[in-house]
């Protein structure tokens, strides 16, 4: 599966730039792995930043002058010519390590969607497509579940105030969607829903409150179970957590702490998050909805339903 993929990144990239040059249009290929410069690991790289920008700017920056440059997506390398992979949206992220290294003066994502939209079309049917949104935004509603955009793409970005634009393939004059350093009093909420959710709650068998001794030894269990929380709350007596449903983790997570703790459980729930919420949409969501669990804050507001 690893020579596979490895071959069909660079084989499809090889066919772009052929076609290319084969249109009239001058393009260069060059091998992501000998420039995006990583550790040995294999599914989940670290990026070393200071290195790969040497690089870049040292022999990418010349040929760009003359051109285009054709490359990989999701691919790195290490120094010892070993190939890694870049994880989760790694070719998003390649082209923002790119554009971070060459001090870019923009980054554009194209995809089937015409720009970053307040909602899942599959949930809405009535969604807005954002004009503009600020990095911190697009981080928080690809926090809460938002497919478009990983956070890691944005982080390199907004560190050196490099505007990303998503557009549509389908509509390439479309307008499209600007994420940058702005700011906006107010604007459209955001929509999220994410599927397959199982709801978690512990309480102490002696009757005891729930303390920060308590909340140590679930927190210290879910990390090495590698149990994502996705929203989290707790009373006196009891902590609950929403989580994305793993049998075989959450069945290891009842073994682990079941000598200390009574657990119960709800599967086959939604967690819908509302960004920006105002009265209209809180109204919206929750009609004809049975809520096991709701987490309120000032811009964002969470609830568990079945």
């Amino acid at each position: 599966m690893r020579s596979n993929r490895k071959f069909w990144r660079t084989f499809s990239s090889s066919i772009l730039h052929h076609f290319l040059e084969s249109e009239g249009v001058h393009n260069q290929f060059v091998d992501s792995r000998k420039y995006i410069q990583t550790d040995n690991n294999w599914r989940e790289a670290r990026v070393d930043w200071g290195w790969s920008e040497r690089l870049i700017k040292r022999d990418v920056l010349p040929l760009l002058q003359e051109g285009l440059v054709v490359t990989q997506g999701f691919l790195g390398g290490t120094n010892n010519g070993l190939t890694t992979t870049l994880g989760r949206e790694g070719s998003d992220f390649s082209a923002a390590i790119f554009a971070f290294c060459l001090d870019a003066a923009g980054m554009y994502i194209w995809k089937d969607v015409p720009g970053l939209l307040n909602a899942d079309p599959k949930y809405f049917p009535d969604t807005v497509c954002y004009a503009e949104i600020s990095y911190q935004e697009t981080v928080e509603m690809a926090y809460y579940g938002a497919s478009v955009i990983h956070p890691k793409t944005i982080k390199p970005l907004a560190n050196k105030q490099i505007p990303l634009y998503v557009k549509s393939f389908l509509n390439p004059e479309g307008e499209g969607t600007k994420i940058s350093d702005c700011r906006f009093e107010k604007f459209a909420p955001a929509y999220i829903v994410k599927e397959n959710q199982c709801l978690v709650s512990f309480s102490v068998k002696d009757f005891t409150f729930i303390s920060e001794q308590n909340l140590g030894t679930i927190f210290n269990a879910l990390s090495e179970l590698r149990i994502k929380i996705n929203l989290m709350q707790n009373s006196a007596i009891s902590f609950s957590i929403c989580t994305d449903y793993h049998p075989t983790r959450l069945h290891r997570l009842i073994q682990t702490l079941h000598d200390q703790f009574v657990i119960h459980y709800n599967t086959e729930l939604r967690l819908y998050t509302i960004k920006n919420y105002d009265t209209e949409s809180l109204n919206k969501m929750l009609k004809d909805k049975e809520v096991l669990l709701e987490q309120r804050t000032r811009t964002t507001f969470q609830f568990v339903s079945k």
